[in-house]
């Protein structure tokens, strides 16, 4: 069964009648662009043909009732009381109410059924792909805007759930489109489609690794970008260029040096990637994710040993057209490919050889083209 289908099943199967409401929103694939949204700069991801479905009905007064397929737990809570976290996903539930209430807009009661399937801990958004469709189910009147549903679940992440995330998965759950990954700029929210040829697949191969971005390094390389920021006199890093940093290193902590480096130098991978992209220049595609995953290795130090091995056999596998890297917030998670579609066997087969030799299951062995953004399905 879909997510689709399986949230409007246990919305009949724990209250008894239909939803009248169905969102879904999507994960995400980052094509590149890693570690630079909370940086004020750009990415390239695309949105997956997996998410979360979130099936809504009215429900008691004043009170939302929660029901979860995946994890056949429920909860209940009042959305116009002060916040309280509580185990799991629960939390993000009650995150996102929690904006809403901090931002004066009423959540009237109601019934939830959530369903999803995005792997937890790949590095493919899950629960940003829940946060937007959450904000979009919250919105019952429909009077907001896909970039402040995005924006309502990166507030909900930031100020409740306690992950100090950039915006770029909650927009591209709000914003994907068929066929496009998007170059987002993560300080004016414009995001500009990027379509890839037909004949271009995009491979995503789970480590079996999994991390939690809370539990993570994460908030420390968030802090380190920041105090460079500010010992520059700049906003973000997305303002500084290679030569000034490269002038000031001498005045820098080291670490916080290579932590600013890899974002300099990622955002000029992520602007280079849309040409080659659309001229199908899958050396310069190679190039570029090699130099990305090199320097998330090095500069940032997110990508674990094993992971280095699953991209280096990979890259052996694509013998110079197209590239691979990790991808996501990094200490585990994904690596993603982008090559022609009749070398995905030769990949994967690449891939199994890995898994076999580390004694690891694959988390997810996936081939997809882009998908859209958030929707809305009224059911009565």
């Amino acid at each position: 069964m879909s997510p689709d289908e399986r949230a409007i099943a246990a919305y009949r199967a724990a209250y008894g009648d239909a939803p009248t409401r169905l969102v879904h929103a999507p994960g995400r694939v980052n094509l590149i662009g890693e570690h630079t949204d909370y940086n004020d700069g750009f990415v390239l991801p695309c949105a997956i043909d997996r998410g979360t479905a979130v099936a809504v009905g009215a429900g008691p007064r004043g009170m939302i009732e929660v029901v979860s397929a995946d994890y056949g737990e429920t909860d209940r809570f009042d959305p116009a009381a002060p916040f309280a976290p509580a185990r799991g996903w629960r939390t993000h539930v009650r995150a996102v109410a929690a904006v809403f209430r901090a931002r004066g807009i009423a959540v009237d009661g109601m019934r939830i059924g959530i369903a999803g399937d995005v792997p937890q801990g790949a590095g493919l958004s899950s629960s940003a792909s829940l946060g937007v469709a959450l904000a979009a189910a919250f919105d019952r009147a429909g009077a907001l805007g896909r970039t402040e549903l995005a924006l309502i679940a990166q507030a909900a992440e930031n100020d409740f759930v306690g992950c100090a995330c950039g915006n770029m998965d909650q927009l591209i759950a709000a914003h994907g489109q068929a066929g496009a990954a998007l170059l987002i700029d993560c300080r004016s929210l414009e995001a500009t489609p990027v379509p890839l040829p037909d004949a271009m697949a995009v491979l995503i191969v789970h480590s079996g690794i999994t991390r939690g971005l809370v539990d993570s390094a994460y908030n420390g390389r968030r802090a380190a970008c920041e105090a460079v920021a500010a010992h520059f006199g700049i906003a973000a890093l997305r303002d500084l260029d290679s030569a000034t940093l490269a002038a000031g290193e001498g005045d820098l902590d080291p670490v916080a040096f290579r932590r600013a480096r890899h974002v300099v130098t990622e955002n000029a991978r992520t602007h280079a990637m849309p040409a080659a992209l659309a001229a199908s220049d899958f050396a310069a595609i190679g190039a570029l994710m090699t130099a990305s995953h090199a320097s998330m290795r090095d500069d940032f130090e997110i990508t674990p040993p094993e992971i280095d091995r699953l991209v280096a056999t990979i890259s052996d596998a694509l013998g110079g057209m197209g590239g691979v890297r990790m991808t996501g917030g990094g200490f585990g998670g994904c690596v993603v490919a982008i090559t022609r579609q009749e070398l995905i066997p030769d990949l994967i087969a690449a891939a199994m050889r890995h898994f076999d030799a580390v004694g690891r299951a694959p988390g997810l062995i996936h081939s997809c083209r882009p998908s859209g953004g958030v929707r809305v399905v009224e059911l009565v």
